[in-house]
This record gives structure tokens, sequence and C-alpha cells, in this order.
């Protein structure tokens, strides 16, 4: 019997395979070795393999790919449906191999290499910003058990720092006056490589020609735009583009019935990395939309003057969002629309 479509369950070094001929007869269930897995598809005729898109998921589709096959990676999130009942390996990858045929299933575009080594050096710096948030916040509560209290900003907690390691806290005990100058040390050597990693973006923003598009956008800098591209591509696998932002998570829940409509909050669902750029960039634009309106989209300011600030970011990260998907598809700079 031959294979029609197979559902491939990933794992760290234990992975299962489940196939099917083309009237939906199972040809076999069984596990593979990660060494194995290479070698099991290159003796299989083409056929459609589904992946849920996981760690490592985009790594095995380009090479399963490479074979011969045509990979499609699924959001887990879709295939938890098609799961008949209990939690198992073979399960999970009958799951997969039955929703990969659905004529109406999402799929996630497979990333480049290229791709995934921007998203690695955007997910390192994202860390390294979490990091140092922490060790501020802990150096801010072991000054202030001493009764000394840092203005807020980042800028005063690295003054600080800076002048603790040149000349040592004073009016400390010695014990606590050693752990708040290995706090600064800490705090200062994860600003020095958060600067590194910007640096690294901002080189990276200089030779992709689709960021440099992306940055034409107003509010939309080289971290948004290198983050985007390296996570959508062209931005092709959205049909249009009220599909970007909602696949962002920036449109309202839908709780409609009975014919009445009534729409939540936003869903949230979405890639949070992106959707916190977005928002952030927006947010510091406010004060430029409000002094000068005429270098943005009137709706900009339109929106501004009959809704709260806070609202009115994110209904201007889900407008800038379109704008993305429109620059992408286009492959042309943004205009100002005017009236």
């Amino acid at each position: 019997m031959e294979v029609a479509t197979i559902g491939l369950d990933l794992a760290k070094n234990v992975f299962r395979v489940h196939g099917i001929t083309d009237n939906g007869e199972i040809v076999f269930n069984r596990t593979l070795r990660r060494s194995q897995t290479l070698t099991f598809f290159a003796g299989l005729a083409p056929c459609l393999v589904g992946i849920e898109a996981c760690g490592t998921s985009h790594h095995w589709a380009r090479e399963i790919g490479k074979l011969g096959h045509q990979v499609k990676l699924i959001p887990p999130v879709y295939v938890k449906p098609y799961v008949k009942r209990g939690k198992s390996d073979a399960v999970d990858a009958a799951a997969i191999c039955e929703a990969v045929t659905r004529p109406t299933m999402r799929f996630v575009e497979v990333k480049t290499p290229e791709q995934q080594a921007i998203l690695a050096v955007h997910r390192t710096r994202d860390l390294i910003v979490r990091q140092r948030t922490q060790t501020i916040n802990m150096l801010r509560a072991q000054l202030a058990e001493f009764g000394i209290v840092l203005p807020q900003g980042i800028y005063h907690a690295l003054q600080f720092a800076k002048d603790c390691v040149n000349g040592g806290p004073s009016n400390l005990p010695e014990d606590a006056a050693e752990v708040v100058i290995d706090l600064c040390d800490q705090l200062l050597f994860l600003h020095a490589k958060i600067l590194r990693l910007s640096r690294h973006m901002a080189q990276i923003a200089k030779r992709e020609e689709r960021v440099a598009l992306l940055r034409t956008i107003p509010g939309v800098g080289p971290i948004t735009a290198s983050a985007i591209v390296a996570t959508i591509g062209n931005g092709e696998q959205f049909n249009n583009g009220r599909e970007f932002p909602a696949w962002l998570g920036l449109t309202p829940l839908n709780k409609s019935s009975g014919g009445k409509e009534r729409l939540g909050h936003i869903s949230k669902m979405g890639d949070q990395y992106i959707r916190r750029l977005l928002v952030l960039g927006m947010t510091s634009r406010i004060r430029s939309i409000r002094s000068e309106p005429e270098k943005f989209d009137p709706w900009f300011a339109e929106i501004l003057s009959r809704k709260p600030s806070r609202l009115a970011a994110i209904a201007m990260a889900n407008k800038t969002a379109r704008m993305i998907w429109a620059v992408l598809t286009r492959n042309e700079p943004y205009t100002v629309r005017n009236v």
C-alpha cells in the first residue's frame, strides 16, 4: 500500500509517525529514533507530511522537504480537536495526520535558516532585557531596606551602578555593600549585552530590503521590522490585511450569538513579542501624532480625538499591522494617505 499522508509527532529523541493511504487506511503507526528519521522518509515516495509547529519543527520541515515530500506545519491548537481520546504519541501522530488533510486548515509558513537566525537574536535580546529588569528590581529592593530609594527610570539605576562600581556604596554594611556591588556589575554587564545586540539588529535591518520598506511606516523601527520579516517573511500566508492583526491577537474576541453581536477585549492569541513591539511603537507615537498630524495617516489623529490613549494605541497597532501586510505583499514603501 502506498502512503499518501503522514503525521509526524516530534520530540527530543523518539518520534512517532502515522501513515495512511488515499482512502484513509492505516499503513503504519510506529516510533522512530532521531537518527532514523531522514532515512525513513528517504525510502518513501513523495507524500504529504504534517508536523505540529513546535520546537525544531522548522528544521525537520526543511530537511524532509529536501527529500521531495510536501511538508505542512500546523499550529498545535488546531490539532487538539482531532485527538480522539487520551494523550499518547500514537494518538497525537494520528491527530496530526487527520488535521493536515482538512481543506480549511491553517498552516504555518516554514521559516528559512536566515529567518530563524534573526529570531534567535531577538529572543536572546528579549531574555536579557527581562534579566536586566529583574536585576534592577532586586537592586532597588535591597537598597530600599537601607533607606536608599532610586528615582524611577532605568537611567538612574544605571548611573547608580556606575557610581557604585567606581566608588563603592556608602553608608551600607560590608556584607550588603558586597551584594550591591555584585548586582551593579551584573546590571552593567547585561546592559552592555543589550546594546551590542541592538547594534546587531541595526546591521540586520540595513542589509534586508523588506526591513527597509517596513521602516518607512511611522512607529516601526529596526527591531520591530526585523522581527516581523523574520516571523512572517513576505506575508503571503495571509489572504488579506485583516488576517495579520487577527493572527497577532489585536482584534476583539467575537462572542456573538442569536443574531446579537458582542465583541470583547482583544484576543492576545498570536505572537506576543510582535504585538508588544507594535503597541509600544504606537504608544511612543501618540505625542508626535498630536503635535504633527500631517506626517501621519489622518485616521490616527481622528481615533485619538475620540478614544482614550491606551485604547487608541491598540487600534493604531491594528491599523499599522494592516499597513505592514500591504507594504510586504506589494513590495513598495509606505506613503501617507491624503484626504
